[in-house]
């Protein structure tokens, strides 16, 4: 065979190749006939084994059959069933596998994509194979995919919505009553997006199947559209800082705030109604620590180095203005440490000797020390301006604070003594409350934007981590919160993982069947 023959083959071959795997990356773009409710179907990304849908009108049920390697990390692999839409919609239905399986996490979705692209941003709530069931989401086109655990397994029937930005899970309990199963994520998705059910196998080289059963899907109410008709919702979440993937642990129609990890590294602390409550953080029911008279705890709680004592800022007594206090970390009678008001804790130094805490004197609000045992306190601040969250480092040299002296808020630190004040961060945004990692190595905080005055309640913030060592910034979380985010120490013992509270105001309607 001559040469120019054989060019010709390759370059032949070279085109039908190229226009295989193009047509195998887009054929969820190719339009086709109706499929109940929604448009059309087809594979997202590349699969080996092409998908279907079948649709029973008499039961209102899709069996869809799926293939792809996986959905998640930057790209993901599946069979979709899509109608495009726009604004705020919930997607609902019963979802059931068909046959054993071969990986534990092939999964079922609910989805709401950017486009049909593999990379696309996107949220779902996904019903593992294993009954893992959790919000997945990808912020950014190519970005990696990221999580919030619900606390339950293998629910029914679930639901997924998106109010404005934000997207949440909900998941029935047997009496098909919808619950909010987890926090929310922010994602910014343009009009019109995709809306959907899916099947990826979880491996390239198999395909597996789902009943989706009573689907709905309808325009949803916006959340901002009636607010005095919301209900506020508080989710108690453990953040894991290598993957920043969440775990919702407990989530109440009320507000509850500011968790603290306890030193056996098993259970949390957090305030609601006036009083502390502690909870595993596998999750399970909140039970409430014996505080005496102090029942107006506010959100400025902690635990002594050692682990034998609790430390609460409460104003049940006198003007109600919030006082500090220490109690046994197993309740008693308070014994108070600071004799004027008011008075916020927020550090205990690693020596167990000494409390910083936030005082207003004369108007000001500065930062002070105390013995823990009781005493004179101790100003270590004086700029004009709010300066509040003070925090020990794990070796005790430092206390970091945030400061609002530049203009807006801003992450400082200085000596313990008060000496060589230093700005840490230097951003356009506000940043409060920092938290230094066990290891003194990072720094979580809650991240305002720039046109937000204070630390106010139902904000969008941000949870972002600085590394020390050479000032690089990442965000862990973009979430609702802000006033009892991550108010005081939250990190785990072993420096891995962090807890915080995302809230939500959701419409009535969100509620029940």
């Amino acid at each position: 065979m001559d040469r120019k023959r054989i060019v010709c083959l390759m370059a032949l071959t070279f085109v039908l190749v190229c226009g295989l795997a193009a047509k195998n990356g887009a054929r969820a773009q190719q339009s086709g006939a109706p499929v109940g409710i929604f448009e059309s179907h087809g594979d997202v990304g590349t699969v080996l084994h092409e998908g279907s849908v079948e649709y029973d009108a008499a039961k209102r049920s899709y069996t869809i059959a799926g293939s792809g390697e996986n959905m998640w990390l930057g790209s993901d692999a599946f069979q979709f069933v899509w109608k495009k839409m726009s604004g705020d919609v919930t997607l609902a239905g019963d979802i059931s596998f068909l046959g054993k399986g071969v990986n534990e996490h092939r999964k079922a979705v609910l989805m709401i994509r950017q486009s049909l692209d593999g990379d696309s941003p996107y949220a779902d709530v996904a019903l593992h194979g294993s009954g893992l069931t959790s919000l997945q989401f990808r912020e950014e086109k190519g970005a990696a995919t990221h999580t919030i655990q619900a606390n339950i397994s293998a629910p029914k029937r679930l639901r997924l919505e998106k109010r404005g930005a934000y997207f949440s899970m909900w998941l029935a309990d047997e009496k098909g009553e919808f619950h909010l199963a987890g926090g929310s994520t922010r994602i910014a998705l343009n009009g019109p997006f995709y809306v959907g059910i899916g099947v990826c196998s979880h491996d390239k080289d198999v395909v597996e199947k789902a009943v989706f059963s009573n689907v709905e899907l309808k325009a949803a109410t916006s959340a901002a559209a009636a607010v005095s008709a919301n209900t506020l919702y508080s989710t108690l979440e453990i953040i894991t800082v290598a993957s920043a993937d969440r775990r919702a642990i407990y989530v109440a129609p009320e507000r509850f705030e500011a968790p603290n990890w306890m030193p056996d590294g098993k259970n949390l602390i957090f305030n609601r109604n006036g009083r502390i409550e502690k909870i595993p953080v596998t999750g399970g029911t909140p039970q409430v620590i014996d505080t005496g008279f102090a029942t107006r705890c506010n959100n400025d709680h902690g635990i002594s180095p050692d682990g034998t004592q609790l430390v609460i800022s409460d104003g049940s007594q006198g003007d109600h203005q919030s006082l500090v206090y220490i109690v046994p970390i197993g309740g008693g009678t308070p014994r108070r440490i600071t004799q004027k008001s008011p008075s916020y804790w927020h550090g205990w130094s690693p020596d167990g000797k000494t409390l910083a805490f936030v005082g207003e004197r004369n108007g000001e609000f500065d930062i002070y020390a105390i013995p823990a045992a009781g005493g004179e306190e101790t100003r270590l601040t004086t700029a004009p301006g709010l300066d509040d969250g003070p925090e020990y480092s794990p070796d005790g040299k430092y206390i970091y604070f945030n400061s609002e002296r530049t203009g807006h808020m801003q992450i400082w630190r200085m000596r313990a003594d008060g000496s060589e004040q230093e700005q840490i961060t230097f951003g356009e945004e506000n940043d409060w409350f920092p938290h230094l990692s066990p290891d003194g190595q990072q720094m979580v905080f809650v991240t305002y934007d720039a046109s937000v005055k204070g630390h106010p309640e139902n904000k969008d913030v941000m949870l972002r981590m600085m590394t020390l060592k050479d000032k690089k910034i990442t965000v862990l979380a973009k979430l609702f919160g802000g006033q009892g985010t991550m108010n005081v120490p939250s990190w785990s013992p072993d420096g891995k993982r962090f807890a915080f509270v995302s809230y939500q105001l959701v419409p009535k309607e969100s509620a029940g069947k």
